[in-house]
Parts: structure tokens; sequence; C-alpha cells
């Protein structure tokens, strides 16, 4: 992980955008840098294409959406999956902050908080 000094100032540019996450932890991470709108995908008793409904029916159809499922295997299979779902719920989605972490090689959406805390503590 290699820490840009710009790059908290740069993922705040992101904070008006819709943000869709795996689960309850990526939630709260993004929630401690200041996102409010922030969705997890992962839902118990819910399945994907429902809960892209329930997403996509909340989401103004001017506001961009970002699909920021970690960047692992398993998290770049979710995205693939999501991506046409929700492009099919005529949603606009934006991958420029995905772009950003991925340059960052942050992996892990919920450790997200953490790692600038540890790195502006540090610096």
């Amino acid at each position: 992980m290699r820490y840009n000094p710009r790059l908290r100032s740069d993922i705040n540019k992101y904070k008006e955008y819709v943000i869709i996450v795996e689960g309850k932890k990526d939630v709260l991470a993004l929630n401690q840098l200041g996102f409010e709108k922030v969705h997890a995908i992962h839902v118990t008793s819910v399945s994907l294409k429902e809960r892209a409904e329930q997403i996509a029916s909340l989401v103004d159809k001017k506001e961009k959406v970002c699909i920021l499922t970690d960047l692992d295997k398993k998290g770049k299979k979710l995205y693939i999956l999501l991506k046409p779902m929700f492009q099919e719920l005529g949603v606009r989605l934006d991958s420029t902050l995905r772009g950003l972490l991925i340059k960052a090689q942050i992996s892990h959406i919920e450790g997200l908080s953490s790692f600038f805390n540890k790195v502006e503590n540090i610096g």
C-alpha cells in the first residue's frame, strides 16, 4: 500500500456520490470518512438483484453511483456481477473512485478509515 498525501482530499471529492459496498463494516468505514450515502449490497435474506433494485430506487437519476466492492478476487467478481445490474436499472455509474483506490493499492474498503488514521498520525 503506497500512501499518496493527496489521496484523502482526492477521495473527499466523491462524498456526494452514492457508494455501494459489500457489507456493514465497509459502510461504517466510509461513514467515518464523512460519506453519507453508503449502501451495503449484502443484506440477509435479500438477493443481489433485489438489493440492487432497492438501492436504485433510493438514487436520484442525477446522482453518480460508485460500486466500491473490495479490490480482491471476490470483490472484483461481485463488481462484474453488479455493474450490468445497476446499468439496466438506469443508474449513472462512475468508477473513478474505484480507480483511485486501485492505484493506491488499497484492497479492502473496511480498512480505509483506519489506514488514514495510521498514516495521518505518522505524518
